[in-house]
């Protein structure tokens, strides 16, 4: 390639040179330009008009699904939030944990002194607690703590209620009321400095109901109480009251099951199951339809820590209309029949196939001097029918002999040893045939140290001494007594513990040690094992134990 001549070279270094410092002028200027364009832009943001914008607007109210709503408005103004103030004798410190509770156990406020315990098992909670644990060792009572003799308490606790007559009654539970020296009722829309006395009208124990009642000049708004009977499993249902003293509170869920019993020993308390949120405070309130009509009283929860976990547990309303129309009657009290007759609250087949039934209800106990035992029903036989109508189940004989009139009679059918029987009974007055029974107490053994009995039962049992019945006023020293029960082991698992009077197993008699053993060693794995049980804290009642020994 021939080089380009020496002017011309000349002249191309100076173009180029030329050519660069336009190039540098030229991104300098638009460098001062950006600048400038960019400081301008954002004067421009912080001083520009707004008027080309559009304000919000709040849009009317849209009416989705309502239903809810409207029946809160409607039942909204008939429950009530009742405040009640007692005076606690010498209260022991106690605690209860994973097991059903009343919504109001634990909302209580304002105390003196703390009453909550810190779990586990109650302390000083029977007279005969220092003698059990004399013969069986174990945590006993203490009294007052660090020696300081226990005082009285004042206790304010907060429940709820529901207007069901203009007049101004009212239904709540018997435990938000109970023992109260002061029970104020504060009304929906009213300010909170407003309440009005309420005296009480009847209560009854056996469905934790009351009736109360505050006076006022005008007429009250009042629920309207539904059939129960018609409600189903998968039902929405509300819940209304006042959980933790908030007033007017509403919570919503279905209904998880029904016929709950979790209190055995309260044959007249079947209740509804809910998931409706129900907490501490929402005792005595409302469980509503979707039509607007109270099916049930909300009574308890099951809680492992005093609040919701999902489970609650509601009155049916049929149950509280027909205890409703006693307690406001002249004599202000629930009457109901009796037999005398005790049966296990969860039949177990072992002992239908011990005792060799298919139906009926097999009785575990007969109260001394009572209808049963007058008209010669014995423990072990089996009721069938009542007046020739076929009883399946407990609940059933319940039902029908606790609405009959004490001092009429009915025709007891029942099966002993194989053969139909029957027996012409005067019902009797629950209250009255259950009034001398003691309960709470406990029922110890004898022998320090007592091991579980290295057997195919896992129990270790004594013999009860003269000591021992005359400490618990037994009427005899028939039986063995429970003194321990390996954990987990055959015992254990069918409900036998410590302080359980062994009486007979598979309907044959144990008076003392020798007859347990001689009955328990003819016991083959297999077979039905059926203990009748006078249970720890009981001087008079026998109950069912049962099981299939493996």
């Amino acid at each position: 390639m021939t080089p380009p001549a020496s002017g011309s070279w000349q002249r191309l270094k100076a173009n180029r040179f030329a050519s660069v410092l336009v190039i540098l002028a030229t991104l300098t200027l638009g460098i001062l330009i950006g600048t400038v364009v960019s400081s301008t832009a954002k004067g421009k943001e912080k001083t520009a008009a707004s008027s080309d914008a559009t304000p919000l607007q709040i849009p009317e109210p849209k009416q989705l699904s309502n239903q809810f709503s409207q029946i809160a408005k409607q039942i909204e103004p008939t429950v009530v939030n009742i405040n009640t103030e007692s005076t606690l004798k010498h209260p022991s410190v106690h605690g209860r944990r994973g097991q059903p509770q009343t919504p109001d156990d634990e909302d209580n406020q304002d105390q003196d002194q703390d009453d909550q315990g810190q779990g586990g098992q109650g302390q000083g909670e029977s007279p005969f607690q220092d003698f059990f644990d004399r013969f069986f060792g174990g945590q006993g009572g203490q009294g007052g703590q660090g020696g300081m003799p226990q005082q009285d308490m004042r206790q304010r606790a907060l429940g709820s209620g529901v207007i069901v007559d203009p007049k101004g009654y009212i239904v709540t539970n018997d435990h938000v009321v109970d023992k109260a020296d002061k029970i104020k009722v504060n009304l929906m829309g009213d300010p909170e400095t407003v309440s009005y006395d309420a005296t009480v009208i009847g209560v009854d124990k056996e469905t934790d109901l009351a009736v109360i009642k505050i006076n006022i000049k005008h007429d009250l708004p009042f629920a309207k109480l539904g059939n129960s009977d018609g409600v189903q499993v998968g039902d929405w249902v509300l819940a209304m009251g006042s959980p933790f003293g908030l007033n007017s509170t509403v919570t919503a869920g279905i209904v998880s099951a029904k016929g709950r019993n979790i209190v055995p020993q309260r044959q007249f308390q079947q209740f509804i199951q809910t998931d409706a949120a129900i907490n501490p405070g929402n005792s005595g309130g409302a469980l509503v339809d979707m039509a607007g009509d109270i099916i049930g009283i909300n009574t308890a929860i099951f809680t492992t820590g005093g609040g919701y976990q999902g489970v609650g547990f509601a009155l049916p309303s049929n149950t509280v209309i027909q205890v409703y129309n006693q307690l406001i009657g002249p004599e202000h009290k629930v009457y109901r029949g009796s037999i005398g007759v005790e049966f296990n609250a969860v039949p177990n087949p072992a002992v239908a196939r011990v005792y060799g039934v298919t139906t009926g209800v097999t009785v575990a106990n007969v109260t001394p001097g009572g209808p049963a035992e007058k008209a010669g029903i014995k423990t072990g036989d089996t009721i069938v029918s009542v007046d020739g109508k076929p009883v399946k189940t407990g609940d059933e004989l319940v039902a029908d002999i606790s609405a009959r009139k004490p001092g009429s009679t009915a025709k007891i059918g029942y099966m002993r040893n194989g053969k139909q029987e029957t027996a012409t009974v005067t019902i009797s007055d629950r209250a009255k045939l259950y009034a001398a029974r003691l309960g709470g107490g406990e029922q110890p053994g004898e022998g320090e140290n007592a091991k579980p009995a290295e057997s195919k039962l896992g129990i270790a049992v004594k013999n009860i001494t003269p000591e021992i019945a005359s400490q618990l006023k037994l009427p005899n020293t028939k039986g063995v007594i429970v003194s321990d029960a390996k954990q987990d082991g055959f015992g254990d698992t069918i409900g036998l513990g410590r302080g359980d009077v062994i009486l007979e197993i598979n309907k044959q008699p144990v008076n003392n040690e020798d007859d347990f053993r001689k009955v328990t060693s003819a016991l083959k794995s297999g077979q039905d094992v059926v203990f009748l049980v006078r249970p720890r804290g009981r001087d008079t009642g026998t109950i069912f134990m049962a099981g299939t020994l493996p």
